[in-house]
């Protein structure tokens, strides 16, 4: 085997064992509203982010959480964050999954799917492709996986639309067709944002806990791993 082989099987040995140190860190999380008086602990919702690579999936979860926009591109194998976020009065501790999207990783992606409540399914409003793949590539595989599961479709980069020139593709999506994607994949909402600018940065979110926590009574809602 070359060393780029080595190397590279290496790397999915060690996502494989984070994923499953991190579903069974979720499997023991206890519900402590009775652990101290008068005090409700933040319900905890877990969101993943699925979409092709370099769309800013990663960009997008470490700005909101650390309130820092990433100057530095770093391909994901796995990674997770975490956040505490209120919505309507309530509030949730959100844990955040980010996923990789090259195709090097996709039998072990779809283990980051169970126990998700809402997935964010991603596309660069300045890559058509990510856009094209949401429909061919993405919903497919959510939908066989977690049939039930909410989704939000996010378009990331909206600040190219003033700037279409630094866009992959010659075209900017539209607002027009991340709607018509929306309602053809059946998302609750679809949010056009920017890591970058923070422009509806937190709408994404919100709209995840809302999707999440409406479709919640339902036992079906969450995702096994099929």
């Amino acid at each position: 085997m070359c060393a780029d082989g080595r190397v590279q099987r290496s790397l999915i040995q060690n996502s494989l064992q984070l994923i499953m140190r991190r579903c069974t860190r979720c499997s023991m999380t206890v519900d402590n509203t009775n652990g101290s008086a008068g005090k409700v602990s933040p319900r905890p919702l877990k969101v993943t982010a699925v979409g092709d690579g370099m769309v800013g999936k990663t960009c997008l979860l470490i700005t909101y959480t650390a309130k820092k926009f990433p100057n530095d591109y770093v391909p994901t194998v796995f990674d997770n964050y975490a956040d505490n976020i209120e919505v309507d009065g309530q509030e949730y501790n959100m844990t955040l999954w980010d996923t990789a999207g090259q195709e090097d990783y996709e039998r072990l992606r779809p283990l980051s799917y169970p126990n998700t409540d809402c997935f964010l399914l991603c596309y660069s409003l300045g890559s058509r492709s990510s856009f094209e793949n949401i429909a061919t590539k993405w919903y497919p595989e959510i939908r066989h996986h977690c049939p039930h599961v909410p989704i939000v479709l996010v378009g990331t980069k909206v600040d190219l639309r003033s700037d279409p020139t630094q866009g992959t593709d010659a075209a900017v999506v539209s607002v027009q067709e991340g709607r018509r994607l929306c309602k053809r994949i059946k998302a609750v909402c679809v949010v056009e944002c920017s890591a970058k600018s923070g422009e509806n940065l937190t709408s994404v979110f919100e709209s995840a806990v809302r999707a999440a926590t409406k479709s919640k009574p339902n036992k079906q809602s969450t995702c096994a791993l099929l």
